[in-house]
């Protein structure tokens, strides 16, 4: 039989844990909200760049539209076991305006580079101000790992 006992974290394990997968993660779930059309949620690539988290999505899409008008945002890392919430603000760059190191660092880990796409694509950059994570009820005290954009310590 496994033991299947959940040991909680201190902040700072919590915190690496939450970086390593930030480096090392794909998908990230982005909810996004508009005050007449309500929440929208959809999963995106991602790229953490150490201090913000760079997403790219159609122009046209919702989520596109949503962070223009709306800019608050959600993140989570798809694993309900071990989860992982970012919150902030998007700050939406149209493709031929993206920083060009944030670009490249975004083509080269998905080997996809939406600035040459035939359809404009839009890229969001969301510097956290809020990061929980907890894995079990065991850790939901101290989830909160950064508060107001500065890591808890």
């Amino acid at each position: 039989m496994q033991n299947t006992e959940i040991v909680g974290r201190r902040t700072a394990e919590r915190r690496r844990d939450t970086l390593d997968r930030l480096g090392t993660e794909r998908d990230v779930w982005v909810s996004t909200a508009h005050p007449e059309r309500g929440p929208h949620q959809v999963p995106l690539w991602f790229l953490w760049e150490g201090r913000a988290v760079w997403l790219c999505t159609a122009a046209a899409s919702l989520t596109a539209r949503n962070a223009r008008e709306e800019p608050r945002v959600r993140l989570a890392l798809p694993d309900t076991s071990d989860v992982v919430l970012l919150q902030g603000e998007a700050e939406c760059f149209p493709a031929d305006e993206v920083p060009p190191a944030a670009a490249q660092a975004f083509a080269d880990k998905f080997g996809w580079d939406p600035r040459k796409a035939e359809e404009p694509y839009l890229y969001l950059c969301v510097v956290p101000r809020t990061v929980r994570a907890w894995r079990g009820e065991p850790e939901l005290r101290g989830r909160v790992i950064m508060r107001d954009g500065a890591w808890v310590e």
